[in-house]
């Protein structure tokens, strides 16, 4: 009578770590499942949207500050006059933002109608041959390295759980809930060179004896800066992408400062 109380006392017991070990691993689970098993890695969503929006941002940024600070300092190369430069680069703020949002949304849209094709294709051939489009997916997983029986059996699952978005990712690599927006896109491409053309605006207006120098240092400092910040944000090499803009940006400003000078040396004489 004791023993067997003593045995179900110990299964109670074993019972309870069981369900306290199954616990925790759910609860570890959803926890990775949440931050991922790096936290400083991209497993979250939206991934695609954060990246298109930190591409359009920071190559508006870059271009606003160098077409619109190489216009004001070729303008400025060949006249003294303030109203010349301020209209020049104001012409060139405008278009410019303009035409780097059009860009985007172009660009953007043709990259967002192909995703929607291909997945609508990827739907109708899984409503229309879905034995086959197992078979499928179970040769991708065996590319990867898995065993014939293991990759059947994620395929299976997989297909199982949401075999549209398994797929896709297996095959195309997009998240039909991660699709690019080119307004977005735009938008953000937009704002950013507008952002970047007000430096050089604002160190143009300085004394004629300092509004170069002072502009070229000004922008080439601009130019460090969102190259590092890109760098940072993709993890990339901070050096080599500061070292890319700032000499692009100086060659830039060089050869328009050295064409507005000969002109204005040219129309003087």
């Amino acid at each position: 009578m004791g023993d067997t109380g003593s045995d179900d006392l110990t299964a109670s017991g074993a019972a309870d770590r069981a369900a306290a070990d199954r616990a925790a691993a759910d609860r570890a689970a959803a926890d990775e499942a949440a931050s991922g098993p790096h936290p400083d890695e991209p497993h979250r969503g939206g991934l695609a949207q954060r990246l298109n929006w930190l591409r359009a941002g920071v190559l508006g940024a870059n271009d606003g500050i160098v077409s619109v600070a190489a216009v004001v300092v070729g303008v400025a190369g060949a006249t003294a006059s303030v109203a010349a430069i301020v209209t020049a680069g104001l012409a060139a703020l405008v278009g410019g933002a303009i035409s780097m949002a059009l860009g985007e949304y172009v660009s953007v849209s043709s990259q967002r109608d192909s995703e929607r094709s291909l997945i609508a294709k990827e739907r109708r051939e899984l409503a229309e041959m879905p034995e086959e489009e197992l078979e499928e997916l179970t040769g991708l997983y065996e590319q990867r390295g898995l065993t014939p029986a293991t990759a059947r059996q994620v395929a299976v699952e997989l297909t199982a759980h949401d075999a549209l978005a398994a797929h896709l990712s297996a095959e195309l690599g997009i998240d039909q809930d991660d699709v690019v927006s080119p307004w977005h896109a735009a938008l953000a491409s937009a704002v950013a060179f507008t952002c970047g053309a007000v430096l050089p605006m604002l160190t143009i207006l300085l004394p004629a004896a300092f509004r170069i120098p002072v502009t070229f240092v000004a922008v080439l400092v601009a130019l460090a800066v969102t190259g590092y910040v890109a760098a940072w944000i993709g993890g990339s090499s901070r050096g080599r992408a500061m070292v890319r803009v700032v000499v692009g940006g100086a060659l830039a400003l060089a050869a328009t400062f050295i064409v507005g000078s000969l002109l204005g040396t040219t129309v003087a004489g």
